[in-house]
């Protein structure tokens, strides 16, 4: 049976908590960033669950598979933009440990929903 409201998705759910956390880390940055490097990093994160909601709501396999691909490529941008922070010194590791654990979790649901859709067709 196929969840029907992308609102029941886990994946969906989780990458709403994504960009809860990531909404308090930016809080983090310097005022400098605000507009810049913060703005970017809220950005990834809000099209996760964007991608997700859009792909699940579209008639066809393929499409809900290219937009859970654009919600992949959403976390490796997110996840690129944090570890920048943490390599400029803007973040600690330990401060990145729950939304990385999240990024990776995500990751690995988004994949497995692509293969099944995959099989499925």
């Amino acid at each position: 049976m196929e969840v029907l409201d992308y609102k029941e998705l886990i994946v969906w759910k989780k990458s709403m908590d994504l960009v809860s956390e990531v909404y308090q880390l930016v809080k983090k940055l310097p005022k400098e960033e605000f507009y810049a490097l913060s703005d970017q990093i809220r950005r990834s994160a809000v099209s996760i669950p964007s991608n997700i909601a859009e792909g699940n709501a579209r008639d066809s396999r393929k499409e809900y598979s290219y937009f859970l691909s654009v919600a992949r490529g959403s976390i490796a941008e997110l996840e690129t933009q944090l570890l920048l922070c943490e390599r400029i010194g803007y973040m600690e590791s330990n401060d990145l440990k729950k939304t990385f654990d999240l990024i990776t979790e995500i990751r690995k649901m988004l994949t497995k929903i692509k293969q099944n859709l995959k099989i499925r067709n």
